[in-house]
């Protein structure tokens, strides 16, 4: 418990989820939600995560807790956000929840290589936003170079072998079907083999536009260019 009580004032929560089938595959899972996030991508359905300037909702000690009480119950811990890498006190988190006998799964968009390369050897498993293609995240993203972020970031996931699925989610407005083509072909580039196509939702969107178009991004034609391409493609609603 000591190594709780150093991180946690730096760890910075805003939910958590005691149980999920779906964050991590084929293991059942608590999601750990932190704050904070340096990109402002238009269809983001968690926009409360963003600042890392709001009070802790939970603190760390207390899901530790949770966690030493569900050994044998639950599989793994998935730090997800808003960006948890934005949060130099993940990897002690990290290092605590894999100390108690679970799997470690991290939710990232790639936006701090280094930190990313400092935590590989904790995580057994990741799920990895890729915007755009590389040149072009500064659209999705609002941020300049991060598309040179997200590239050396998907480097490391690949050259470390740790499992992964690399995913976007599509909205007609932001991404054409030329655009996702040239993503799906970086991503196979750098040795991505499982990809996943992910439904924009309109829950928690704060863009009203890209909430008011409805138009469908992701289409059998879609699917059917793509899935040579890779190992595994699905489409998750």
């Amino acid at each position: 418990m000591a190594a709780a009580a150093r991180t946690s004032p730096a760890l910075r929560i805003d939910g958590f989820t005691p149980l999920s089938s779906t964050d991590y595959p084929d293991a059942l899972s608590a999601i750990v939600f932190c704050q904070g996030c340096p990109w402002r991508c238009g269809y983001c359905h968690n926009p409360h995560l963003l600042p890392a300037t709001a009070a802790a909702a939970l603190a760390w000690t207390d899901i530790v807790a949770f966690l030493e009480r569900r050994r044998g119950l639950l599989d793994a811990v998935v730090f997800s956000g808003g960006e948890p890498l934005a949060q130099a006190a993940l990897g002690a988190a990290m290092r605590e929840a894999k100390g108690l006998g679970f799997r470690i799964g991290l939710h990232t968009g790639g936006a701090y290589p280094e930190r990313l390369a400092d935590v590989l050897s904790l995580v057994d498993w990741i799920g990895f936003d890729v915007k755009a293609p590389f040149a072009e995240y500064a659209a999705v993203t609002g941020a300049p170079r991060s598309g040179e972020s997200a590239r050396r970031s998907a480097q490391l996931v690949v050259e470390s072998g740790v499992a992964c699925e690399f995913r976007t989610t599509l909205h007609p407005a932001l991404h054409t079907a030329a655009a996702v083509d040239r993503l799906a072909e970086e991503v196979c580039a750098l040795g991505g083999r499982h990809y996943v196509l992910q439904a924009f939702r309109s829950t928690g969107c704060a863009d009203a536009a890209l909430c008011a178009d409805d138009r469908p991004a992701i289409t059998a034609a879609l699917r059917t260019r793509l899935a040579p391409r890779f190992a595994t493609l699905r489409v998750r609603a």
